[in-house]
C-alpha cells in the first residue's frame, strides 16, 4: 500500500478510536445521550465493517472489548 494511503487508513481509524472513547465517556456520565449513543452504534458498524478490514489489521471486535474495558477502568 503507498505510504500516503496506509497515514489516511491510519488516521481514519484512529479518529474512529477517538470518537468512540468519546462517546463511551459521555455515556458513562449520561447513559441516555442520544449523540453518544448513536456515534456508539455507528462506530462499532464502522468496526465490524468490510472497508474497516480494508484499512488495518486489527480486529475490530476486540478494539470495541479493549476500549470499554479503558473507558470502565
Amino acid at each position: 500500500m503507498n505510504e500516503n494511503y496506509e497515514k489516511l487508513a491510519n488516521a481514519i481509524v484512529l479518529q474512529a478510536v477517538k470518537d468512540y472513547r468519546l462517546a463511551l465517556k459521555r455515556l458513562a456520565k449520561h447513559p441516555r445521550n442520544k449523540e453518544a449513543l448513536y456515534t456508539k452504534k455507528e462506530v462499532e458498524q464502522f468496526f465490524r465493517s468490510g472497508f474497516y478490514e480494508t484499512l488495518t489489521t486489527v480486529d475490530g471486535g476486540m478494539l470495541i472489548e479493549k476500549l470499554n474495558e479503558e473507558v470502565k477502568a
